[in-house]
């Protein structure tokens, strides 16, 4: 039989079969040939457009004077919306599926949405140290072309897709983390275009109220249109090594005098079981042993998690030297471990050399083609959480997940976090060693009920002073939600600024309980 002929043969088939079950059924229980087949190649064609586009832009050097267009158009924006009566509150006009969180805000669909079409990068001063970038700008397209010149964000946030302006409203971490801090924590300034429209610039000393209630405000204060962002040499090698480490208390030994070494400039730990976890620690160098190289980043080469797990079980340690780009985006492939669930064989070593170059499925068009159905089985029957609690209660955080949820691997990354104004800052006056405890995936244990169960580990995290990021499913009431916040900067601005008029309370952006 002709090959083309039996192709088609079996795209007819396969379209009657689709016909036969419903496409509801096919995208609920066979999601991965909806993924593979749709949503993959369209994922590639994504990236090549923002990719290039990019290239061009900066190569031009267009995207100053573009943006200067862009704020004025969206100050021209907010003042129509105070020329209509300001009957409605604003937000930005960026739907909700483009985001990686999870969450689809129903506030959209009732709010002006002012379109805020900003993904460039700016410039980049090696003199100052520091990138300009606008508020779309990815983490891919950023260290595409800072580590093409040198230079690196000293914490760059693992998923490409995450944008500035997502880590700076919102939060961003990585396994450097322990000695820059937070992605805000990084940031020298910020421009906001206000209530009235006006633009604004704010840094530590000037209108530095403002620059410290930006973070985790979710665009609650203003319209972010460009934040500058420390940068630092980069090199081409990350020595990485590996610790097999079991036993809790073992782990959460290891873990936390890790943390503390400042010599080490990245610090992560996958924790397998409650007593199996392997506590990584690494290095920037420009030299590498040929026979320790591993590129990681490599569409073939095995998931990094499942890479990880293997010394698990070998029970050994081993040194490699994984280029720094795959290093940063080592999680990016298998959305940590998230694609083993919606692609079940997506790390068989045949799938990864045939297909893997198209991996992973942008986060985004998941989103967008999950439909009712499945979003209420993730919201039921899946947890993603990340929890900010002391070092000093690791050991009480893993066992309380470990009850609650059962959900492995957990991602342990260090931060520290600076006694600093706004929503998060230590509770003594002095800077305090924390950890992000990351919980991706279908809970194991027989008891598990969304809210009931998301509450109990919210309420824990609350009476440790912990923190819970704000792009998952939040289901605190508001008053235990400024418990855990420090409200009081942040609602002082907002009364200041024309705020409670113009935006909505972050609580009413980000809480299930809140009315959207």
């Amino acid at each position: 039989m002709d090959p083309l002929l039996y192709l088609g043969v079996l795209v007819i088939l396969f379209l009657l079969w689709i016909k036969v079950k419903g496409i509801d059924y096919v995208i609920i229980h066979q999601r991965w040939i909806f993924v593979c087949l749709f949503l993959l190649p369209l994922s590639v064609i994504f990236d090549v457009y923002y990719y290039v586009r990019a290239w061009i832009i900066f190569k031009v050097c267009s995207a100053p004077k573009l943006h200067d267009q862009r704020v004025r158009d969206i100050q021209r924006q907010v003042c129509e919306w105070q020329k209509e009566g300001g009957k409605t509150r604003m937000c930005t006009g960026r739907p909700g599926w483009l985001t990686v969180s999870l969450r689809v805000g129903k506030y959209k669909k009732t709010h002006k949405n002012i379109m805020i079409n900003m993904m460039d990068i700016l410039e980049v001063d090696t003199k100052r140290q520091v990138v300009r970038v606008e508020p779309l700008a990815s983490m891919g397209q950023v260290t595409a072309l800072l580590n093409s010149i040198g230079w690196t964000l000293p914490v760059l946030p693992e998923l490409d897709d995450l944008t500035v302006g997502g880590l700076v409203m919102g939060t961003g971490i990585e396994s450097s983390s322990h000695i820059y801090g937070l992605f805000q924590h990084i940031c020298v300034a910020y421009e906001l275009v206000l209530a009235d429209g006006s633009l604004v610039r704010c840094t530590e000393k000037e209108n530095s109220e403002l620059f410290y209630s930006v973070p985790w405000s979710c665009g609650t204060l203003g319209f972010l249109v460009a934040a500058e962002i420390r940068i630092i040499p980069a090199r081409k090698w990350v020595k990485l090594r590996y610790k097999a480490v079991h036993g809790l208390d073992a782990i959460c030994k290891t873990f936390a005098e890790e943390s503390a070494n400042k010599d080490n400039q990245f610090v992560e730990g996958l924790q397998y079981s409650l007593n199996e976890a392997v506590i990584m620690t690494g290095t920037m160098t420009d030299n590498a042993e040929p026979d320790k190289i591993n590129r990681i980043g490599h569409y073939y080469k095995p998931w990094f998690f499942k890479h990880v797990e293997k010394f698990l079980k070998e029970d050994s340690g081993a040194v490699e030297y994984i280029p720094l780009r795959h290093y940063y985006h080592r999680h990016t492939r298998s959305i940590f471990w998230e694609l083993q669930d919606i692609i079940p064989f997506g790390n068989n070593m045949l799938f990864r050399y045939l297909f893997g170059w198209m991996v992973p499925p942008k986060i985004s068009l998941l989103k967008l083609t999950q439909g009712e159905t499945i979003r209420r089985l993730y919201e039921q029957h899946h947890v993603v959480q990340d929890m900010l609690v002391p070092m000093k209660h690791i050991k009480t955080a893993i066992t309380r997940f470990h009850q609650d949820i059962h959900v492995y691997p957990l991602w342990l990354c260090p931060f520290i976090l600076p006694n600093q104004p706004g929503m998060v800052h230590p509770k003594g006056d002095e800077d305090e060693l924390y950890v992000d405890i990351g919980a991706y995936g279908e809970p194991k244990v027989k008891h598990f009920e969304a809210q009931a169960s998301t509450r109990q580990l919210e309420k824990f995290v609350r009476d440790v002073h912990g923190f819970q990021m704000l792009y998952a499913d939040v289901y605190m009431e508001r008053q235990e939600f400024w418990e855990m916040f420090d409200g009081t900067l942040y609602h002082k601005l907002r009364k200041e600024l024309g705020c409670k008029e113009a935006f909505p309370e972050v609580y009413d952006k980000i809480c299930k309980a809140a009315r959207h």
